[in-house]
């Protein structure tokens, strides 16, 4: 039987592996990409939670989480293209116009 801890382990694993993603990467896409996973990461613990508590409230929390992390996405995408069609990169370091 799979316990909760379990499940914990694999959630923190997967946040970190996004969070050092999000700190280390310079790539925009695979930033988003790293957001993805920490969300994802948070899900699975929604969802870990819910089960061994007996409680739909975490699996309603996953569908939000979900939907704004699609948006986000979306949005995400579009301001990279964008981006990519007016500067020509997806390098972090290089997109530096959008400072005062």
């Amino acid at each position: 039987m799979i316990s909760l801890t379990h499940f914990l382990v694999l959630s923190a694993i997967l946040f970190t592996i996004g969070l050092m993603g999000v700190l280390m990467r310079k790539n925009v896409i695979i930033v988003l990409l790293s957001i993805e996973l920490m969300l994802t990461a948070v899900n699975l613990n929604f969802i870990a939670f819910s089960h061994y508590m007996k409680n739909p409230v975490g699996q309603v929390f996953v569908f939000f989480v979900m939907t704004v992390a699609a948006a986000e996405t979306a949005l995400g995408l579009a301001i990279v293209v964008a981006l990519f069609r007016n500067i020509e990169t997806v390098n972090v370091d290089e997109i530096n116009q959008l400072k005062g």
